[in-house]
């Protein structure tokens, strides 16, 4: 499927902690999602130092929700479905700080498995083609009861 502009509702991300910028490319197994808040001095997740690489994981974690919604859009479904991150694994950091300079962050999420209980990806971000950071991560849906 081709780009989307129009994702920003459908997650729970709102205002300056919504991170990704535009999806460039979607299907039903992966996402290709671009952006530029990290070069922004007000980012969210920014410290005195600047941003740290590790906050790449939440850049995954927003590819991951949006990937999610559009897959659900896609069948039909109507709103935004909650989710909680409960895991990260094997993250690979290769920088400690986020060059602020040295262009877009490209953000690639691949569904490893999906179901209404929740979903495991696999990311990763690139800038100028040099991997920064990847890792899996999974997310849960919590119940309409409340409990899980």
């Amino acid at each position: 499927m081709s780009a989307e502009t129009d994702f920003a509702s459908l997650i729970p991300h709102a205002g300056r902690m919504c991170l990704l910028d535009e999806v460039l490319a979607w299907d039903e197994a992966t996402i290709h999602a671009r952006s530029a808040s990290h070069a922004l001095p007000d980012h969210p997740l920014r410290g005195m130092a600047g941003l740290h690489a590790v906050h790449l994981a939440e850049y995954g974690a927003q590819a991951m929700a949006v990937h999610g919604a559009l897959r659900d859009r896609a069948q039909g479904a109507a709103g935004v479905k909650p989710g909680r991150l409960v895991s990260l694994r094997d993250v690979l950091l290769a920088v400690d700080y986020v060059d602020p300079q040295a262009g877009p962050l490209e953000v690639h999420a691949e569904c490893l498995y999906a179901d209404s209980a929740g979903a495991q990806y696999a990311f990763r971000v690139e800038q100028g083609g040099r991997r920064l950071a990847s890792g899996r991560a999974a997310v849960i849906h919590p119940s309409e009861s409340g409990h899980g």
